[in-house]
């Protein structure tokens, strides 16, 4: 499998050359262009994070319940994949570390990547992001997403992150999810909320734009429904 990542950052767009008998699983509604030859199938998967119960943890987390499995079968095959908002893609490989995402971060992974669901905590809540990340473990890539550029920092020690502008994380860090500074009125005032404080030693995944405060904006510019 081969990938090509084009428009970077604000418009990225996937093109993935794929093997003959080569597998690739992706979120529901990611394809935007395809060989007329490739296989595709609707699934709820199987095994750890699959199934029904899978399903209904990934729609829990923001995503879809289903996922879009393309196969390439005798021939070499092209697919496209882009993010549903507009923003950059980064691909992850696996290699004995679980990657803890965002909701909506999770794009397109190899056949022999696990999804399952995660708990952050209701403090979440007040932060206006979600209470449920997606655990990503086995081995292989995994092709995340972002709205606005993606951004890696190697983290060593601390880190605070602005919840809404995180995609990914290792599960190496610990977090804690907390005001960014000593007063409540002071951090709500601000307009900051809530971000989470990094410890120890991994990789941190950020997006440059906040979904959720991109999506307040627009939304009160909107004329009401009638």
């Amino acid at each position: 499998m081969k990938l090509d990542l084009m428009h970077q950052p604000d418009s990225a767009i996937a093109k993935i050359t794929m093997a003959p008998q080569e597998e690739l699983v992706a979120e529901a509604g990611a394809m935007v262009a395809m060989s007329p030859f490739l296989n595709v199938s609707t699934t709820l998967r199987q095994g750890k994070g699959g199934g029904l119960l899978g399903g209904l943890k990934r729609a829990l987390a923001g995503e879809s319940l289903f996922l879009s499995v393309f196969r390439s079968g005798n021939s070499e095959a092209e697919l496209y994949l882009a993010p549903k908002l507009m923003g950059d893609i980064l691909p992850y490989q696996l290699q004995g570390v679980d990657l803890v995402v965002q909701s909506t971060g999770y794009m397109a992974s190899t056949p022999q990547v696990d999804i399952d669901l995660g708990f952050t905590g209701f403090k979440s809540l007040f932060s206006g992001e979600s209470i449920f990340w997606l655990s990503i473990s086995g081995s292989g890539v995994v092709l995340l997403s972002a709205f606005g550029g993606i951004y890696e920092v190697d983290v060593d020690g601390e880190y605070v992150v602005d919840t809404g502008h995180i995609v990914a994380f290792e599960r190496s860090l610990d977090y804690t999810i907390g005001k960014p500074n000593q007063s409540w009125v002071g951090a709500f005032l601000g307009g900051e909320g809530l971000v989470c404080r990094f410890q120890g030693t991994g990789k941190l995944f950020c997006q440059t734009h906040n979904p959720g405060a991109f999506g307040q904006l627009v939304g009160s510019r909107l004329p009401p429904r009638s």
